[in-house]
């Protein structure tokens, strides 16, 4: 898969270019159909919590329901760790290939679950077991994925082949919301409450078989392969330990790394995830407005990653962020007065807001995968973005609308995506290593 040019201090790697294109679309997709998956649970919240547990209570049967939703998201970071692990210990693909199909699995299997009416007790206790193996397979997808297409990218281009990894995550949730949005319009209440509901959910089964071909041919990285040698077994073991590449306190590192991932979870989840709830809740919009308003955030954020991952390979990964991160912080406040004035100018805020995600996520997963070694790579990154995505992310809606409701001003949720936006401006600033025109270390 590649060739090395000897007499540097680093040695370049020469990609096969249909390798790197493969794993580039092998992985980018398992991205998407990750966030898929979260996203039709997401929409579908009212409609599974009366029909899987008890509905005495509608009210209690829905935040059971999110509870589930919210404790995928918890097990990010124990799954990070597992698959993480398997990833960077038996290899990319072998690991991709399990979380695809273990994922898709247990996808199918909700949209085939009897009700409480029909099994009792039983259909709470599945649905709850089949997310939990969602959320343990989704806590390892984005560092095996992510490693997968940095390590396979040609040279110069890290920054273009990551940015695909996220912009899948907000292609999957987009993916998600209109496919709810189809069922919800095409049937009706009571078709889809019996049988409708379930399509979401079963159309993750073609997908995951297509990206499962995918993945079973797609090659084992060059940097894996190097390290995995049996010269290279004594140093691959020394530098097995989870130590972000070229930090001189372990620990800091990787406190730095998570710090840096903070942002880009708060506004992601703020501005897509969470968007519908708050401007219903708090502006009166329609659900179908607001579900459209989410829609349009999120492909602006999707389609604007990869210039802006282009972008981080002429300046640098750094600069980028900083930038994505002081925008946040500076117009955090007047996009949510602008959401305040009526529709129109919601679409114009939201645009910005999903360009400002564009910046953030774009370069992201690069710089993450240049903080870490590749015999840790895999871990290193899934476990940061997991601990970020369960404190800052999964939390996000929940906290904007707490900050809203307790000072009784819509406007001042802009304070949690501004605090964010501190946390990791300084965290960037703190941020040691190499630079994006380096390799990465093996």
């Amino acid at each position: 898969m590649e060739n090395t040019i000897e007499g540097q201090a680093h040695s370049i790697k020469v990609m096969d270019l249909k390798a790197s294109r493969k794993a580039l679309i092998g992985g980018s997709l398992g991205n998407l159909l990750e966030w898929y998956e979260f996203a039709i649970y997401a929409y579908m919240a009212p409609i599974i919590g009366p029909l899987f547990f008890d509905t005495s209570n509608a009210a209690t049967a829905i935040l059971a329901t999110f509870s589930i939703y919210a404790l995928a998201f918890f097990l990010r970071p124990v799954g990070a760790i597992l698959f993480g692990r398997w990833a960077d210990r038996v290899g990319r693909r072998a690991s991709l290939v399990w979380i695809i199909t273990l994922m898709t699995l247990a996808t199918a299997l909700i949209g085939l679950l009897p009700t409480y009416a029909q099994i009792g007790m039983w259909a709470p206790i599945l649905l709850t077991l089949f997310r939990v193996v969602q959320g343990l397979c989704s806590g390892g997808e984005m560092g095996g994925a992510v490693s997968l297409m940095v390590e396979s990218a040609p040279e110069g281009k890290r920054g273009l082949y990551g940015s695909w990894s996220f912009a899948g995550t907000a292609l999957g949730y987009v993916l998600g919301g209109g496919v709810a949005t189809v069922l919800a319009t095409v049937f009706t209440p009571e078709v889809l409450i019996s049988v409708g509901w379930r399509m979401g959910f079963l159309l993750a089964v073609p997908m995951g078989i297509i990206i499962l071909y995918l993945r079973m041919n797609i090659d084992e990285t060059p940097y894996f392969k190097e390290v995995s040698a049996p010269d290279q077994g004594s140093a691959a073991t020394q530098e097995a330990s989870l130590i972000p590449a070229a930090v001189k306190h372990p620990s800091i590192g990787l406190l730095v790394s998570v710090g840096i991932v903070v942002v880009w979870n708060a506004v992601g989840h703020t501005f897509m995830v969470g968007m519908p709830a708050f401007l219903s809740h708090f502006y009166g919009m329609s659900f179908k407005d607001s579900y459209l308003l989410a829609l349009v955030t999120g492909l602006v954020a999707a389609l604007s990653m990869p210039f802006f991952g282009t972008l981080s390979d002429k300046l640098g990964r750094k600069p980028v962020l900083l930038a994505g991160a002081a925008g946040v912080f500076v117009l955090s406040y007047p996009l949510y007065a602008m959401m305040s004035a009526g529709f129109n100018l919601s679409i114009l805020a939201l645009t910005l807001a999903g360009i400002l995600i564009g910046m953030l996520g774009g370069p992201m997963p690069a710089l993450l995968s240049e903080r870490f070694r590749t015999r840790n790579r895999a871990t290193g990154v899934a476990l940061t973005y997991a601990l970020g995505v369960a404190v800052f992310g999964g939390t996000a809606p929940f906290i904007v609308t707490w900050i809203a409701d307790l000072t009784g001003d819509p406007l001042a949720a802009a304070y949690y995506t501004v605090g964010c936006s501190a946390i990791s401006f300084l965290a960037l600033v703190c941020a040691q290593g190499k630079t994006h025109q380096q390799m990465m270390v093996n």
